[in-house]
């Protein structure tokens, strides 16, 4: 069996996403969003050894989190291989992990094909930005990506709070302070309370999970400046639902308003396997202008789709129209943009005036 140290570094190698080690199975590595097993299956014992080992390798961390509750998140890094993002569990008894390989290197967002229309919310002064989609879809790189814009263009104070860490921002024309949960600070929104005492520019938060961190994050949006969140949301009208919903229905007018004023945009992405099996993202984008203020307001987000398909001229896309895109460009095949599509319908009509 392998150790630790060289599932890593092969991980590395061949440029894998992550890395799963689950009992009864292979060390298995998601290569381009799909899973190739290597070697010999895992035992319990086995699983054990190599999760042990990992904590090691990770500065000593204690294994008591992920002993006591099943579970344990954070980061770490090999010196002269990569960061990684591990998620260690216990299942059916047995321990197992989920590795992210994170590069030392920022992403090149050029390289990525994330749009310039989503690039340009870095250079918002106020308001809320959200970037939503499935869990593996590319979020917490396009954060970094704008984070990265941020830092290169403008003088600027920003504070991440982050679910671990993954990408490091050295400092360049900003000073940037990069808080991990648990480790750093208790939680999201006590982060948030503290940020706002911090004279931040631009404040990151990992992720809105709960109805605390959301009114804790649209406050600080409130206050006067560019806050920066994720959502595991596909869709601008769900992500407006998502964040209603969360909160009880006497406090629900109260947040939709608060939200129809601090809101600016709202990105939703997808990671599909393009010609060459490399993945590639389809992009929802919502530049919020005074008729989505109106919808969201009067709790008409389900019409924000009609808003953002009719208006191209101020930057919006919807995820249809970006898969249709990629599909006239020749580089996902019909069939996937139908799998993906928000709108069958809507797609299978456009796919064949295409043929």
């Amino acid at each position: 069996m392998q150790g630790i140290s060289e599932i890593l570094a092969g991980a590395v190698a061949r440029n894998a996403s992550d890395i799963l080690i689950i009992a009864g199975l292979p060390v298995s590595y998601k290569l381009n969003g799909q899973i190739v097993r290597e070697g010999e299956r895992l035992l319990p014992d086995d699983t054990a050894v190599l999760t042990q080992e990992l904590y090691r390798l990770a500065h000593d961390r204690p294994m008591d989190t992920l002993t006591t509750t099943g579970d344990d998140d954070f980061s770490f890094s090999v010196r002269g291989l990569s960061r990684f993002r591990v998620n260690a569990l216990r299942q059916r008894g047995s321990l197992g992990m989920v590795i992210r390989v994170v590069s030392f290197t920022l992403p090149d967002r050029y390289a990525l094909h994330i749009p310039d229309t989503v690039i340009e919310f870095a250079n918002y002064a106020k308001g809320l930005v959200l970037i939503t989609g499935a869990a593996g879809s590319g979020k917490t790189t396009t954060l970094a990506c704008i984070v990265d814009h941020i830092n290169s263009t403008r003088s600027s104070h920003i504070i991440t709070i982050e679910d671990p860490i993954e990408f490091l921002h050295p400092h360049k024309k900003s000073v940037v302070v990069q808080r991990e949960l648990y480790s750093d600070t208790a939680s999201y929104d006590v982060a948030l309370r503290a940020a706002l005492r911090e004279a931040p520019d631009i404040i990151l938060v990992g992720e809105m999970r709960d109805a605390e961190t959301i009114r804790a994050t649209v406050t600080a949006a409130e206050t006067g400046h560019l806050v920066i969140s994720t959502l595991h949301t596909i869709g601008a009208a769900n992500t407006i639902d998502r964040i209603i919903d969360s909160f009880p229905p006497a406090q629900q007018q109260q947040i939709r308003t608060q939200l129809a004023l601090v809101l600016e945009g709202v990105v939703s992405q997808q990671l599909l396997p393009d010609s060459d099996g490399e993945l590639i993202p389809a992009f929802e984008i919502l530049k919020v202008n005074s008729a989505a203020r109106n919808l969201i307001r009067e709790s008409k987000a389900h019409q924000l789709d009609n808003l953002i398909a009719t208006s191209a001229a101020q930057g919006m896309v919807s995820m249809d129209q970006s898969l249709l895109r990629l599909v006239q460009e020749k580089k996902i095949a019909p069939r996937q943009a139908l799998d993906r599509s928000l709108n069958y319908d809507w797609m299978y009509k456009r796919l064949e005036m295409l043929r």
